[in-house]
């Protein structure tokens, strides 16, 4: 699920201002340093375009489950997978915010991690969650590592965990939330750029 989608009333396809630039030109400080394994990478973010949220939204809360639609194959659910052990899976974000943004998640339909997973279920699905968000550092350049589970009893309520690398450079006040809301566009990314990105963080696994 987006970050954000729902939240607001934002019009379709209107671009908000202070739209997360890809660049970062507006801070005075300019990029950050890229350091460690992270300082021979690329850290260019592909354009942000405007989200149709209410769309989502409605989609959401009235079509099926969009995990169990992607591990059943559905066409209109394709996805580019990272990791899968039988039990557990990612794959990158269809609507990605940040380069590299992932989403982790049992494959059994569970909703609450409090109530329906014992201990041993989610430390196991934890273990992924660092795991994944490893392979990711070790491909996009990172700052942060973003990782929270969204989602609502009201739409995707498939229980998931989003894996968002913050990249160096970007102003204090365009990263944690609003970094990562779909109100402030999602990157402008082709299948094809998906499917090697996602290559290359299954490398690292």
């Amino acid at each position: 699920m987006p970050f954000g989608a729902g939240a607001s009333s934002t019009a379709i396809g209107t671009r908000r201002p202070g739209l997360l630039a890809v660049d970062y030109a507006d801070d005075p400080r300019g990029p950050m340093p890229v350091s460690g394994d992270n300082a021979a990478m690329n850290t260019a973010q592909p354009a942000r375009v405007p989200f149709d949220t209410e769309q989502y939204v409605r989609r959401s809360r009235e079509g099926p489950c969009f995990i169990c639609a992607i591990l059943a194959g559905h066409p209109d659910d394709h996805h580019h997978a990272v990791y899968d052990d039988g039990d557990t899976i990612a794959f990158l974000s269809r609507y990605p915010t940040l380069r590299g943004h992932c989403l982790v998640a049992p494959r059994r339909h569970v909703e609450s991690w409090v109530d329906e997973l014992a201990e041993s279920e989610y430390l196991t699905l934890q273990r992924v969650v660092h795991r994944v968000a490893r392979a990711v550092a070790a491909t996009v350049p990172t700052e942060r590592m973003y990782a929270l589970s969204l989602g609502s009893q009201q739409g995707n309520a498939h229980l998931h965990w989003h894996i968002a690398p913050l990249p160096p450079g970007v102003p204090y006040h365009q990263q944690q939330f609003y970094a990562l809301m779909t109100e402030n566009g999602v990157l402008k990314v082709d299948d094809a750029s998906q499917a090697a990105l996602a290559e290359q963080i299954r490398s690292h696994l």
